[in-house]
């Protein structure tokens, strides 16, 4: 079973990259004509990382995965993206260790999804945002802001006990993204 955690920066890609291997995942492992059941896939940016709600909302996702052990999984932000935005916002630093162990004895891997540090690359991403979400608008940040968000993430993912694999964003959409994740999960 795959089970993948897509971190990385705001603005760097993770939803679009998690759409194609979920495209590709649950049709092939799917067993029922009415569920889609093939692949599960959490959205857990929520809006409790970098509160104190996000240690408890991640023990209770571990327990879920746990049930869903047996199927494959793909989460889009967990435990390093709260990490970071304590980092960011409350400048302090939580520690999942503990928490990553849980998760690597349940086969998890982190693909940190990145972004060329290039200022009108983000803009445009910005303004693709702000179109599709205009509430965006309430805690959109600069260039500048995304760029050194990512750093922090780099930095997170390179100590975490968790399997790594990079991806670089920097033309959406590439298929040869898609197919270099399915190829480290040997798909």
């Amino acid at each position: 079973m795959t089970h993948l955690i897509f971190e990385g920066a705001e603005m760097s890609g993770k939803s679009w990259i998690m759409s194609q291997v979920y495209n590709y995942l649950e049709p092939k492992y799917n067993q029922s004509e009415s569920v889609l059941d093939g692949c599960h896939w959490f959205n857990a940016d929520v809006g409790v990382y970098g509160t104190e709600l996000g240690k408890g909302v991640i023990k209770n996702y571990l327990r879920i995965f746990k049930v869903l052990k047996e199927k494959n999984i793909i989460v889009e932000k967990l435990h390093i993206s709260d990490l970071v935005y304590n980092q960011i916002y409350n400048n302090k630093n939580i520690n999942y260790k503990p928490q990553e162990q849980k998760l690597l004895e349940l086969g998890f891997k982190i693909v940190l999804i990145k972004f060329k540090p290039d200022k009108p690359l983000l803009e445009k991403r910005i303004q693709d945002r702000l179109n599709l979400y205009p509430h965006y608008k309430n805690i959109q940040k600069t260039p500048e802001w995304y760029i050194a968000q990512q750093k922090k993430y780099e930095k997170a993912v390179s100590e975490s006990l968790l399997p790594v694999l990079s991806i670089e964003t920097n033309v959406l959409p590439d298929k040869r993204l898609t197919d270099k994740i399915l190829g480290w999960i040997g798909e």
